[in-house]
């Protein structure tokens, strides 16, 4: 081992040891070993134990610890340690400037576990309260944190979008006469990538190459990968302008889709072909969109002349799911209902917390009927536009609904969501969600997994069950449009339509510029093939609150 894997090593025990609260003499004692160590010249495998303990610094115990090291290759303390902390914990103590009292506190605190957990915390304004944090400290972490999770390898779609349209546009710059797009997952709008995918027709890839200033740059016949100067992981791929439709078509594909596409028209020729739409043609079909080139029932859409016409973001009216400084969000309610207004919406439904998330200072019941308060005063001002009193009621570990049945009937609208208890087996997450749902007083389904993309798995459910329970009781189900959660998953949106079963796109706004992720969710949506009439805040608010109330 070196110098520095044996350093590293005694600094990974001081930090786990001071996130356990040990002994502060042993983990000093520890921390100056690291700093020793890091320093030396002569390579310490090469010493002998008592020539260790010699060395200022290091002493009799540390020099045994190091003996341990080089000739196990593992040291028995700092093992004991790791095997008392969680992966995901043990992940947190590697953000640069979140130290091992800042992790004990979140993880102790609020059972954040994972740096996944930890930013979609930050994203809620779940730190700003806790002792120790604050505003600036929290936006200085997210900062840090949207960092750390660039570097692990699969990235959220909305991280890479504005890098994507930055990267097309220099290339478009710098290859003026080229065709270039976007392709790939990138191109279906996939809720997470491993890269930015772009195709370009008329340029060879070692011209491309051979321009590009990157720092990562490697050319593999047709197709390039490199990193850019921010980290973004790129996949180019270079093709004659005449093959252009052949190549977009067949890089545009996910791979079940493909396999089916192939597997139908087995006998039919569909290299060479210059424009995308000829693909179609050739088959008899009409132009399918990327986003539903994902599995073999988008095929089928076109096959059967059923394509819908997708969603947009500019059809939903109503933001559904805003949170305010009533409980965790960053804005005052008028604030809220200021911004979705200048954006164009027609409604807005308020839905602070309810009284169990005391993490996210959720709303007793005096404060429900003080925000009610505020809601009518508000009201009264408008003509043009209406907000509405709903609440995220927590799902409670028996099914249950959060607050008494008088306080209940008073809200215009419930979202249930589960927030605590998270780890649970199929049946008791599936059951308790179904005792939710077939409260008379549940509106809507709020982020049925839990799940958090890239960081947290969501609690395994019967989405059949689920789905079914939601259609017998009129009950609609959200697609969380926050980018870390996307929850209902998208390939669950078709047994939904199915089923008659009403989607909401919500964007979980914590914040005023929060509304925005109504995009991210509307992408997600469009995967799934839902349209305007099986959204349920597309509709007028009216024929919201018709459905809201059954």
């Amino acid at each position: 081992m070196t110098n520095k894997e044996i350093a590293t090593a005694f600094r990974e025990l001081s930090r786990l040891m001071e996130l356990h609260k040990e002994n502060p003499f042993k983990i000093r004692s520890y921390q100056n070993a690291y700093m020793t160590l890091r320093k030396l010249d002569q390579p310490v495998s090469e010493l002998a134990e008592t020539e260790l303990a010699s060395i200022k610094g290091i002493g009799k115990a540390i020099s045994g610890k190091i003996r341990e090291l080089v000739t196990n290759g593992e040291m028995e303390a700092l093992e004991k340690y790791r095997e008392m902390t969680p992966v995901g914990v043990r992940d947190l103590l590697g953000i640069s400037g979140f130290g091992p009292k800042k992790v004990r506190t979140v993880w102790q605190e609020m059972g954040v576990e994972s740096v996944g957990e930890l930013l979609y915390a930050v994203n809620e304004n779940r730190l700003i309260e806790i002792k120790g944090f604050g505003l600036k400290t929290q936006e200085d972490l997210k900062k840090k944190l949207a960092y750390f999770k660039l570097s692990q390898g699969k990235f959220l779609y909305a991280r890479l979008e504005e890098h994507a349209k930055d990267i097309r546009e220099l290339l478009q710059q710098q290859f003026p006469d080229a065709q270039v797009e976007w392709t790939g997952a990138l191109r279906r709008k996939c809720p997470t990538l491993e890269s930015v995918a772009i195709l370009l027709g008329g340029v060879a890839a070692q011209e491309v190459a051979d321009q590009l200033e990157w720092p990562e740059i490697k050319v593999e016949g047709n197709t390039i990968k490199a990193l850019t100067e921010d980290e973004i992981p790129v996949t180019l791929y270079c093709c004659a302008k005449e093959e252009w439709g052949s190549k977009q078509f067949r890089y545009t594909a996910g791979p079940d889709f493909m396999e089916a596409f192939l597997k139908a028209f087995s006998g039919v020729d569909f290299k060479g072909v210059a424009k995308e739409e000829e693909i179609f043609a050739k088959v008899k079909l009409p132009v399918l969109p990327p986003e539903l080139r994902e599995q073999e029932w988008g095929l089928e859409l076109a096959q059967d002349n059923k394509i819908p016409q997708l969603i947009e973001a500019t059809d939903i009216k109503g933001v559904i799911h805003s949170h305010t400084t009533y409980s965790d969000g960053i804005n005052t309610l008028p604030e809220m209902v200021a911004y979705a207004q200048a954006q164009g919406y027609e409604y807005i439904g308020i839905t602070d917390h309810s009284k169990a998330a005391f993490y996210a200072n959720g709303l007793k019941p005096e404060r429900v009927l003080q925000q009610f308060k505020e809601i009518d005063e508000l009201n009264a001002q408008m003509t043009d536009f209406r907000i509405l009193k709903g609440i995220e009621s927590d799902i409670l570990a028996d099914g249950s609904l959060d607050y008494e049945e008088d306080l209940l009937k008073q809200f215009d609208f419930i979202i249930a969501s589960v927030h605590s208890n998270l780890r649970m087996d199929e049946e008791k997450a599936t059951q308790r969600l179904l005792n939710a749902i077939e409260n008379p007083y549940t509106s809507m389904l709020g982020h049925p997994t839990g799940r958090l993309l890239l960081s947290r798995p969501g609690y395994p459910i019967d989405h059949k069950k689920v789905i079914d329970a939601c259609a017998a009781n009129q009950v609609a189900i959200e697609l969380n449009a926050s980018p870390y959660r996307l929850d209902l998953d998208w390939t669950w949106i078709p047994y939904a339509l199915e089923k008659g079963v009403l989607i909401s796109i919500n964007p979980d706004a914590h914040s005023r510029e929060g509304i925005h992720d109504i995009y991210f969710g509307t992408l997600a949506a469009r995967k799934g093939g839902l349209t305007v009439e099986h959204c349920i805040n597309a509709r007028s608010v009216d024929d919201f609150l018709a459905f809201a109330k059954k």
